[in-house]
């Protein structure tokens, strides 16, 4: 071969190298930017899905908001139980879930059903015991008993039952949570008695003669809840600092806002005669008042407004001192934060119990008390509560502003998914008869 030909042959070697480069090279940029193009492709279709989905979402909890206040309307006197026959709800709070199971194993080795059970009367509906009723879900003789969510709860077996609260289901429930669709989205609604938890304005009353029993209880409740020291005086200060925007008080009063208006003629009048004594009082002379009344409900919604601010340190609060398969506690979820400034003893906690008859004292012996008797009957006032506990009845004076047995405060709390979307609501009302007002709402 000539040395022409070698040279020819060399550089067709070199051109298919740098052709060759070329192509791998054009090829790794096209597919760059086929997976550039394909990924942000897929997330503009993820965001645009996730916009359509919490719009779903967003309508679907503010329809099922707008459903449970209508509800609620309809409802003049929320029904407690009757829990004769059950353990009490009120200390399962600090029970983990092997205390727990314990203490529903003692209670069904208690009840000794076939020596103290009586099933006389076979045909009484109303009887709990009652064999030919087969919807009673406290027939002992029923092994099929079915709870709100069509699982078993037979209750000879402690580890298929669960506590009912107050209202029936579990604390602090007034009604079972409710599950539905609405278009594409899944909603739960709960519905909580605030009146049930520890009112936190307590802790800021300024009141001389309450002031150093306020402490005493909202001390003794945060060590029921496991709140540590240093939780404890963060929290006092964080509550100071409310305080100072808007002292907390248990009696609430109108605010009346009077307002002074002019006529544009007799500011003109006022402004030639500005320089006359006689005239600046012949002006004052034409103004007129007018007076606006608030109704004292306001104050209520700035407090909620207020006890949910970044003022407060949920965080702490909210952190669990029990986790279990049925159930998590934490001091958060036992406080009343929508202003509430009463407590319902007869769906209240012991530790939330013992925390208002701090104010007037003797309070671990009434919370006892209270919590033995209102499982036979609910107390229908508190005149029944001094007549029945007649030797704390000077204590459960002191305490009356303090307490109630019928309970007008509550939350819903909304939550509804579409696809890979979350919305939530909580709305804090007062419920007095059919009527129910908004305090606030808080969304998510």
């Amino acid at each position: 071969m000539s040395k022409e030909n070698q040279e020819n042959a060399n550089n067709c070697r070199s051109c298919s190298g740098i052709v060759l480069l070329v192509t791998l090279v054009i090829l790794v940029l096209l597919s760059t930017l086929g997976y550039t193009l394909t990924n942000r492709l897929a997330v503009y279709r993820h965001r645009q899905q996730y916009i359509i989905d919490y719009g779903q979402a967003r309508y679907a909890c503010d329809s099922a908001v707008k459903y449970a206040l209508a509800a609620l309307e309809d409802i003049n006197n929320l029904p407690l139980v009757i829990r004769s026959d059950e353990p009490d709800f009120s200390d399962l709070f600090w029970r983990n879930e092997q205390e727990y199971r314990q203490y529903l194993a003692e209670w069904a080795a208690g009840r000794d059903v076939n020596k103290t059970e009586s099933f006389d009367d076979v045909n009484d509906t109303n009887d709990v015991n009652d064999v030919n009723d087969t919807n009673d879900i406290n027939d002992v003789n029923d092994t099929n008993d079915f709870d709100s969510n069509y699982t078993v709860i037979d209750l000879n077996d402690p580890n298929s039952f669960k506590v009912r609260g107050p209202y029936g289901p579990l604390w602090p429930f007034v009604i079972e949570p409710v599950e539905f669709e609405i278009g594409s989205a899944t909603v739960r609604v709960e519905v909580e008695d605030e009146n049930a938890k520890y009112p936190v304005g307590w802790a800021l009353l300024d009141d001389e003669q309450a002031k150093r029993e306020a402490e005493a209880g909202f001390e003794t409740f945060c060590e029921w809840m496991a709140v540590e020291n240093e939780q404890i005086d963060s929290l006092k200060q964080q509550l100071i600092k409310i305080n100072e925007i808007k002292p907390f008080k248990l009696e609430l009063k109108p605010i009346v806002i009077t307002e002074k208006k002019t006529t544009i003629a007799e500011r003109r009048r006022a402004a030639v005669r500005r320089r006359s004594r006689r005239a600046r009082r012949g002006r004052a002379s034409r103004v007129q008042t007018s007076s606006k009344t608030i109704p004292a409900f306001v104050h209520t919604a700035d407090y909620a407004r207020l006890f949910h601010s970044p003022l407060i340190d949920t965080e702490a609060l909210a952190r669990p001192t029990v986790i279990s398969e049925s159930r998590t506690e934490s001091a958060l979820k036992y406080m009343g934060m929508w202003a509430s400034r009463q407590v319902n003893i007869n769906t209240a906690p012991r530790q939330v119990l013992e925390a208002a008859f701090a104010f007037g004292g003797d309070e671990k012996e009434i919370a006892e008390e209270i919590i033995q008797r209102r499982q036979i009957k609910p107390f229908s006032d508190i005149e029944e509560l001094r007549s029945t506990l007649l030797r704390y009845s000077d204590s459960i004076r002191k305490c009356e502003k303090y307490i109630t047995t019928t309970s007008t405060f509550f939350t819903i709390k909304v939550t509804a998914v579409a696809g890979v979307a979350k919305a939530s609501a909580i709305v804090g009302i007062t419920k007095e008869g059919k009527e129910v007002k908004k305090i606030g709402v808080i969304s998510g």
